[in-house]
């Protein structure tokens, strides 16, 4: 579980990282949460776009992604999910 200073500084590193999924109107599927998890195991932190034409609620798709791939949520804001897995082999980012 990440703790308001792990996600403060998972935040700051976050900043400047483009997001590289997007969700759009079909939602959530199988093939995407699978992509999501190998990315989540190379880089630890990535960030999810939600598309405007998806018409469910942000933080519903940010809890099923999460709960699909073992990630946790770092933060919502607007249409842009941020989501942290620690990586088994590819260690890269140290919580304070």
């Amino acid at each position: 579980m990440l703790t308001s200073k792990g996600k403060k500084y998972l935040r700051k590193q976050s900043h400047d990282i483009q997001p590289i999924f997007q969700v759009g109107k079909a939602g959530v599927n199988d093939n995407m949460t699978t992509q999501i998890s190998e990315a989540l195991e190379k880089r630890e932190l990535i960030k999810v776009s939600i598309l405007q034409n998806n018409f469910d609620d942000n933080q519903a798709v940010a809890d099923e992604i999460a709960s699909q791939t073992g990630a946790q949520i770092v933060q919502v804001i607007g249409n842009t999910v941020i989501l942290y897995k620690e990586s088994v082999n590819n260690k890269q980012i140290n919580l304070p």
